[in-house]
This record gives structure tokens, sequence and C-alpha cells, in this order.
């Protein structure tokens, strides 16, 4: 069956609306994201610049975060845990020392930040991974360098998998710029002798490049990933990247497509960006529980 197994959380956003959820509605999404299979949410980040989405004492210290009002790390995993779902933990972004080239300023105050984490919630059932929220799409040595001590000092505090989102620089993001395939192969290639060892599991973005090569860019991440030992999952991206206006929730002709050829490449395991805004029948956007009633219809012909 060829269906969506996990999803992203995204309350700290650079450029999505937020959905001014209390306690009750996200049970309720966790309910609907439970009813068509999802078995795994990621925190996309646990905080940006001086927003947060606990009220952290090494944040408050270092970043001068705003107030938080509701603990949302112990909410999503409280209901992670009751729907029986892996919550994957992710870092936190200043914004700003690791745009400019300051890697290790952004390594310290995550260290002592995921020091804090596991201390608050290392013991809860669900808490199963981390997630690196610093994207890339092209080799960066610095990036590298946050990758790698951060993977050795996260293990350190509680050993389970690490995952990546990484993008491609492909014509729907760089138009004026896109790189090339054989570039992306190479540039990728090198990355992961880098990060072998490091990294479990790596999630390629599926949006910024056209649907008639979306094929070969993931028979390439699968090809890669296998070659370096790295588990190899698609990110199946729910919003749309053709229309003038950021973000409307996919067609859902767009999203089976794009799964199917996830599928046909041998990637097994999909998740989402996201659902909960793009996808989920609670969503503050119409067209998203129609998605939501195309895809759950689907599921239910494939056997589900």
């Amino acid at each position: 069956m060829i269906k969506l197994n996990g999803t992203f959380l995204d309350e700290i956003t650079h450029d999505i609306p937020s959905q001014n959820w209390s306690r009750e509605e996200w049970a309720k999404d966790f309910d609907a994201m439970k009813a068509v299979g999802i078995d795994t949410v990621i925190l996309i980040r646990a905080g940006y610049r001086n927003h947060a989405t606990f009220e952290s004492k090494v944040l408050q210290k270092t970043m001068n975060i705003l107030p938080v009002y509701t603990d949302l790390v112990e909410l999503y995993l409280n209901e992670a845990e009751r729907c029986n779902m892996n919550f994957y933990f992710g870092l936190y972004d200043s914004g700003t020392y690791w745009v400019s080239k300051d890697y290790r300023t952004e390594i310290e105050i995550n260290k002592d930040f995921c020091d804090e984490v596991v201390q608050r919630y290392g013991h809860k059932k669900a808490f199963k991974g981390w997630y690196f929220s610093h994207e890339i799409g092209r080799y960066e040595r610095g990036v590298m360098d946050v990758y790698e001590e951060m993977a050795v000092h996260l293990k350190k505090l509680k050993s389970q998998p690490v995952l990546i989102s990484p993008y491609v620089h492909g014509i729907k993001q760089f138009s004026t710029e896109p790189i090339t395939i054989d570039d992306h192969t190479k540039e990728w290639r090198n990355i992961f002798k880098h990060l072998e060892g490091s990294i479990d599991v790596v999630a390629f973005q599926d949006g910024q490049v056209d649907y008639d090569e979306l094929f070969d860019y993931l028979l390439i991440h699968k090809s890669l990933a296998d070659e370096f030992g790295i588990e190899s999952w698609s990110n199946v991206e729910s919003f749309d990247r053709d229309m003038p206006i950021k973000f409307p929730p996919i067609p859902f002709k767009n999203l089976r497509f794009k799964m199917e050829q996830a599928a046909k490449a041998g990637i097994e395991h999909m998740i989402t960006f996201e659902f909960s805004h793009f996808m989920s029948p609670n969503s503050i956007y119409p067209s998203a529980h129609g998605l939501y009633k195309q895809y759950a219809k689907w599921l239910a012909e494939q056997g589900f």
C-alpha cells in the first residue's frame, strides 16, 4: 500500500500562519492523523530566533525568547503517546548564527538546549528520534560540522535515530540557477561521505523539481542513501509550489503522483510537510478538507 507514514508538526515557522489551536484542537488533529495511518510526527523546529515551543531556560538566557504560554513539546509528546506514534524532536534554529557562518555558536546553543530537552522530556515513551532543523540543499562544510558534532552529542544524550530533510537546489525554488542532476549527485555523494555514521535517515523534500524529473531524483536519492547505509524516506510535500501564492494545499492528483513515483523508486516510508495545515480536515484552509477526503478515499481503495 502507498501511504504517508508521518508528518512534520509546524508551529514555529517562517511562512505559514498559525492555526491558533488549543490542546483540544491538537488532540482532534492527532486523531485525524491516526485515522489515515500516520505513525510518526516530527517537530520541524523547537525554536526559531526568539520564538520557542517551551519555556527554555537556555534560550531565555542566550536568545532572549518571547514568553511561551503552552508547552507544545509536552503536548505533542503526550498526544503521540496516546496515539501510539513516534515523535522526532527538531532542534533549535537561531536564524542568525549558522546563516552568518558562525557555526560554533549554533552548535553550543543547541548542545545546551538539547541537554535541557532530555532532562525535561527524555523519559517520554514517544520520544524516538532527533531531527536536524538546519536544512541544506548543497554542500556546506560548516553545516557538516554542525551535523557531525551535534549527532555525536545527541546520541550520547539519548541514542536514537537522527533524521534530516534536505532540499534540492531545483528550478521551482532557484529558477535562475537550478542545479543539474549530475552536480546534485556529486555533491550529495560528498555530503553522505561526511555524514556516514552520523545521520540515520534522509527524507529529501520532493517539491523543488518539475514533476517530469522527480522520478530521476528519487532514484538517485535512494541509491545514494543505500550506498552509505542511510535509510531513505521521501518528504512528499502537501503544499503547492506552482501557485503564485505561498502556500495552498496541493491538488490530490499531484500528491498521489509524487507518492506513486516514490514507491516506484523503492522508497517505502513517506512523510509530509505538513498534514495539519495542508491535509487536515481541521485545517484553516478549506481545500485541505477536500484533500483529506480524497486521500482517505484513495487509501480505502487500496485496502487500508
